[in-house]
């Protein structure tokens, strides 16, 4: 007794209140003060222990009080639950005990006891059923850092007060059964059941409670909730199940939450159909997408309101006097029906806004009044508004003729190029390239069009799925491989034409297809790579709904951005260069001037314009953004990834093949195999073998237009170039004939 009394004694706020009021009168001085005070002290703190240590004398063994209410057992000595506990007590607590068990009944009988605490219990497995009975007072009971394995017993208390219930801490502790709490109280309850490994809450957990917090934060291994976990109970209110792995809430019982947080749930992506928060006034949840659930249905919500003809007319007459007074009937009747008008709306108490009769039904002016806004942690940012993928109907409706013309120009161009029984030529093969890397441009506006179909309304529900999942990391790695593969490849495409036709008279310089073959391969090489850099931590495509690479928070990432807008740029100006020096030749006054220079120049300008549509917007917004300078948000950016970024894809198909002569002549020989179009086929191949013949009577070995050229510009340029060619063999043919 007298340990436990002293371990009381020491703990004891009451004694450290009563030496720092000794302190504050300077009964207890400091060591140099006089002496009579320090004798007072010391009088006044041995007639304390006297007193505390007689209200100690009827304490169990091994257990300490303080006053009459509260017996604290604190000692690893302490191995069963005493017997002799005195009367009129009110706490309990077991505190650093060897308890390895509480048995039924231990506490029969105590009813005047209001908190029982069992604190730091690791070798307490079991607490018997019907441990704790008949506990009318009880309002607090803890069971925190203790070894039981199973829920306790808990349903024969009967409290007729407020609980607080809390157990926390028992690792050991995985399952809450069905009807853990009642007959706990007919009050309401406070339940924290956190970081205790739960695993699984069974249906009806929660029968016939009245919840008003309900708490289960820190629970880890927790993935579900049971869609009936809260039948049969009123409430909770305040719902908490942060640092859990919860990844569903249930579909029932919700309605009465005011209350929900769910911070550090990672596993949460999904929400119920949102009528069920129809309460709901306060949400800190782990992702901003579910704060845009509420924040539309809001907006839904007042929508709705502003278009009423009731409301609009209620709106309208708030500022407005209107002369007639309520009668007195209609004043009491209205007041009897709308007790809680919110502040704002209180004059209708006092005017009458619509005529009412005995025989007209009673209007729900609460149906006006009733939309509360959710205050919801984290808000949305810039990089994810509160929208669809794409957002807008009108870019919905464009997206998908992009993708689709794109994914069909691309497709026929390849089937076309690789069935033809003509060689395989650089330009060919070089078209191959780009067409393969506009079809996956198609192939991310399709994705994206897909997921925006399928999740249109309702996004926030699929956001975090989407943005983390494969999908987006799959859309995310085509749109920049087959962005960096096209304009690597017009690029090639451009010096190759530049070099045939600047270097027409020396075969010995011409390129052939294996060279080719090299440079698409450091192309495909190149591209790959960056494209597999968001991947593995430079940038990632996580950060927006359309899944390019914005992440731009660490040096890397922004280098990586900048690096790659920077390099589409001098690709874009070497395009224009390299044109500008193939116009220039054409029309060298050395050779021959022919009716089809206007048509190249036309032609060249548009192809020069679709690259600078598609890459300057792009490239400027996307700088200024990378350099933390933005100029557009996120919304606005989607209508240049709609309108401007797949230009190229969509026209490169038609500009550089399907109107130009050699690749109709290939469709129509293509067709011609399945018995459709023979003549027109029949009439190209005849058109051919001509021109070949004539090309070569005229020029003896060199390749025709029709083994060069596959653009759309590209065989007029060939046929400048022969005018170039017969020019300079005429002039040598002239200088032999005069030096002989």
């Amino acid at each position: 007794m007298t340990i436990g009394f002293l371990d009381t004694l020491l703990e004891d706020r009451r004694l450290e209140e009563v030496l720092l009021y000794f302190r504050g009168e300077n009964f207890l001085a400091p060591c140099n003060s006089a002496k009579p005070n320090t004798m007072a002290g010391l009088a006044l703190l041995f007639l304390w222990a006297l007193l505390d240590l007689a209200s100690s004398a009827h304490c169990p063994e091994l257990c300490g009080c303080r006053g009459d209410s509260h017996i604290i057992c604190q000692s690893s000595k302490v191995d069963r639950v005493p017997k002799d506990f005195p009367e009129g007590f009110s706490k309990l607590t077991f505190k650093y005990t060897s308890l390895n068990i509480i048995p039924s009944g231990a506490f029969l009988g105590l009813n005047n006891l209001t908190s029982i605490w069992v604190l730091h219990n690791e070798v307490l497995e079991n607490i018997e059923k019907n441990t704790f009975v008949n506990l009318p007072n009880l309002n607090e009971m803890t069971i925190t850092n203790t070894g039981i394995r199973y829920c306790p017993d808990i349903t024969n208390i009967h409290s007729e007060d407020f609980i607080l219930l809390e157990f926390r801490d028992n690792i050991n502790m995985h399952i809450i059964p069905s009807n853990a709490f009642q007959g706990l109280s007919i009050g309401t309850l406070n339940i924290k059941l956190i970081n205790n490994d739960l695993t699984e809450v069974q249906s009806h957990a929660f029968n016939g409670t009245d919840l008003d917090q309900l708490n289960l934060a820190g629970n880890q291994n927790l993935q579900k909730l049971h869609d009936d976990v809260f039948m049969g109970a009123t409430g909770p209110t305040v719902l908490d199940i942060s640092r859990t792995g919860i990844s569903t809430l249930p579909v029932n019982g919700l309605k009465s939450v005011k209350k929900l947080i769910a911070q550090s749930t990672a596993n949460l992506k999904r929400l119920p159909p949102l009528d069920n928060f129809a309460e709901l006034r306060e949400a800190s949840m782990t992702y901003s997408s579910h704060c845009c659930a509420f924040e539309n249905e809001n907006a839904k919500k007042k929508k709705k309101i502003q278009w009423s003809a009731v409301c609009n007319k209620l709106f309208n007459n708030i500022s407005s006097q209107r002369e007639s007074e309520i009668s007195s009937s209609h004043s009491e009747r209205y007041l009897q029906m709308n007790t809680t008008l919110p502040q704002q709306y209180t004059f209708l108490e006092n005017e009458a806004w619509f005529d009412f009769t005995e025989d007209e039904p009673f209007f729900d002016y609460g149906f006006c009044t009733d939309v509360v806004d959710v205050i919801c942690n984290p808000k949305a940012d810039d990089f994810n508004p509160c929208e669809d993928i794409v957002g807008k109907d009108i870019l919905r409706v464009i997206i998908w003729l992009m993708n689709i013309l794109a994914i069909l120009g691309n497709i026929i161009v390849l089937i076309v190029l690789l069935t033809s029984r003509y060689k395989l030529t650089v330009p060919r093969f070089l078209m191959c390239n780009l067409a393969f890397s506009d079809l996956c441009m198609g192939l991310y506006l399709l994705l994206i069009a897909s997921v925006d179909i399928q999740t249109k309304g309702q996004y926030y529900n699929y956001a975090i799925d989407w943005q983390t999942g494969a999908g987006c990391a799959s859309a995310g790695f085509f749109t920049i491989f087959a962005s960096e593969l096209s304009v690597y490849t017009l690029t090639a495409i451009t010096l190759e034409r530049w070099h045939t036709i600047t270097y027409a008279m020396q075969l010995h310089r011409k390129l052939r297809l294996r060279h080719a073959i090299v440079v698409m391969s450091g192309g495909w090489i190149f591209s790959f790579t960056v494209a597999v850099l968001p991947l593995i931590g430079i940038s990632n495509y996580k950060k927006v709904s359309i899944c390019l690479p914005m992440d731009i928070n660490s040096p890397v990432s922004q280098a990586y951005i900048i690096f790659i807008l920077i390099l589409n740029i001098i690709a874009f100006l070497l395009i224009c260069f390299c044109y500008i020096k193939i116009y220039l030749t054409v029309r060298n006054p050395n050779i021959i001037s022919t009716n089809s220079d206007t048509k190249i120049a036309k032609r060249m300008a548009v192809l020069i314009f679709t690259d600078f549509i598609c890459m300057s917007p792009i490239s400027f917004f996307a700088l200024s953004a990378a350099l933390k300078f933005p100029f557009i948000t996120v919304s606005n950016s989607k209508i240049l990834l709609v309108l401007f970024y797949p230009i190229n894809s969509c026209a490169n198909p038609f500009l550089y093949a399907i109107f130009t002569k050699t690749f109709r002549r290939d469709f129509y020989i293509l067709l011609s195999r399945f018995g459709c179009c023979e003549m027109k086929a029949q009439l190209y191949r005849t058109e051919t073998t001509s021109s070949i013949h004539n090309s070569n009577v005229r020029n003896g070995a060199l390749a025709t237009a029709s083994q060069f050229g596959q653009g759309m510009a590209y065989t007029e340029l060939l046929a400048a170039s022969k005018h170039r060619q017969h020019k300079a063999q005429s002039l040598q043919f002239s200088r032999i004939s005069a030096n002989n």
